[in-house]
Order: structure tokens, then C-alpha cells, then sequence
């Protein structure tokens, strides 16, 4: 997939995603203190101009009753490179549906060095009970190289 057209596709669900919360009249509270998560999405690498896929768990405690949580997060790639990345997770809840999730953390492939690293990500919540599912748009950076990836959020709260 070409970077264009992979941009292209993450501004149009963005926009469709900000589209239908402008729509959403729903005025549901999350209740949910805690959450188990986990998206699978393909990855985007620009330096290296290769797509791959990855898996990100997380877990996040939400502060009294408030729209912030904390928790951790780990992403994997399953590249060449063995790429990983733990990070604590600070999240906030835009709008009923609509959090973004910050994580500065440290990755790390193979046996190689630690490199800083920090990921943005955000996620649009469809609730089904207890569990959630919807769309996640993530960027990473870290001091190798930087990539976007466009998947599917799932949820546990508790």
C-alpha cells in the first residue's frame, strides 16, 4: 500500500469518526473503573517504507470519577525486527465514546538497545455490556524510526 493512499484511508476514518460523534446523542456515563484491552491493526513503518502487523494490550484504572485513566501498555510487532514497546498509558475520555490515549514508554527489538519512545492513539467505543469494540488509529514514534497503524480496539471493562 502506498503511503499516500495509507494516509488517505486514516484521515477518512478520523473524519467519519468525529462525523458521528458530532450525530451521537447518547448520553451514557461510563461506569467501567478498570479495562483490559487489546487492538490488532496493520502498521504502517515510513523509514523503512514496510507494512507489518501488531497486537496492543493495555490496562487502565480511571481516577474517581473523572474522564482521565492510567495504566500500562504493550505493543509487539511481528516484524524481522521483533519490535516491542512498553509504556505507561495516560488516557482521557473526550466525549462518551471518543477517548485518545498518550504512552511514552521505551521499545526495544531483538537483543538490541532501548530507544525512548512515544505513541498517540485513539479510539472510537461501540459498548456491548461490559465489552467495547471500535476503531483505532495509533502514531508511534521512537528515536529509529515512526509509523501509523488503522485497526480494531476490543475492551473489557470491570
Amino acid at each position: 500500500m502506498h503511503t499516500k493512499h495509507f494516509i488517505l484511508i486514516l484521515f477518512l476514518i478520523s473524519a467519519n469518526m468525529l462525523k458521528g460523534q458530532e450525530e451521537h446523542t447518547h448520553n451514557h456515563i461510563h461506569h467501567h473503573k478498570n479495562e483490559i484491552g487489546v487492538a490488532i491493526s496493520p502498521v504502517y513503518f515510513f523509514g523503512e517504507n514496510e507494512t507489518s502487523s501488531s497486537l496492543h494490550l493495555h490496562y487502565s484504572h480511571q481516577l474517581n470519577e473523572s474522564k482521565f485513566a492510567v495504566g500500562l501498555g504493550y505493543e509487539r510487532i511481528f516484524d524481522e525486527h521483533k519490535h516491542q514497546t512498553i509504556g505507561i498509558v495516560g488516557s482521557y475520555r473526550i466525549a462518551e465514546p471518543l477517548s485518545i490515549n498518550l504512552s511514552p514508554g521505551i521499545t526495544f527489538e531483538g537483543g538490541e538497545e532501548l530507544h525512548f519512545a512515544f505513541h498517540i492513539e485513539t479510539t472510537y467505543e461501540f459498548e456491548l455490556g461490559n465489552y467495547h469494540i471500535g476503531p483505532a488509529i495509533e502514531f508511534a514514534y521512537d528515536t529509529e524510526d515512526y509509523h501509523i497503524s488503522a485497526g480494531i480496539h476490543i475492551g473489557y471493562g470491570f
